[in-house]
């Protein structure tokens, strides 16, 4: 692994330490060729500047390989009850699990979901 990988690697949060910080979207697949996850990622492209304002956070575990946290797989399977099918779930920042589905999740439900929290609105004000 190159060292500049490492590095980047060692320096992501576990999505315990976002916990009080950010909202967490994981999406997990038990392949890259899953169509459901191509599906997520491309609703995801189109919303990433609202994903951003609404201090989200998406990690991917795509079998063994974990994207945007530096937890274990096999680790956020427990944790999260993630079956070897596609799962969305996303996470509040308070821990608690808010959403899941066995589908990609459209834009449209993130984001009225998120805005519907209440540490969201007390951020708008």
């Amino acid at each position: 692994m190159p060292v500049f990988l490492a590095v980047a690697l060692a320096a992501s949060p576990t999505v315990t330490q976002m916990k009080w910080e950010r909202r967490v979207l994981i999406v997990s697949a038990p392949t890259a060729g899953d169509p459901a996850l191509a599906e997520q990622r491309r609703i995801l492209v189109g919303w990433k500047i609202h994903a951003a304002a609404r201090d989200l956070t998406v990690v991917e575990i795509v079998g063994d390989t974990v994207r945007g946290a530096s937890d274990p797989a096999a680790a956020l399977r427990r944790k999260y009850h993630l079956p070897a099918t596609f799962t969305a779930v996303l996470i509040g920042k308070d821990g608690g699990e808010k959403l899941r589905s066995a589908k990609p999740f459209p834009a449209a439900a993130l984001e009225a979901t998120i805005d519907a929290m209440p540490m969201r609105q007390a951020g708008q004000r």
